[in-house]
């Protein structure tokens, strides 16, 4: 996979989990634990993307 496809790919499951944060955060019982982890995996996708050159 080339670097833009990998960027393009971190992206895209950054907005993904996004929507999924915002969908999980508006439901009536939100699970605490589940927007943890939604959470937490953003961070870590958000963080390998400023690791990479632009």
């Amino acid at each position: 996979m080339g670097q833009d496809a990998r960027l393009e790919s971190l992206r895209t499951k950054h907005e993904n989990l996004e929507h999924q944060i915002e969908e999980e955060e508006n439901r009536p019982l939100p699970d605490p634990s589940m927007v943890y982890n939604l959470k937490k995996h953003k961070l870590r996708i958000k963080d390998e993307l400023n690791r990479m050159p632009d």
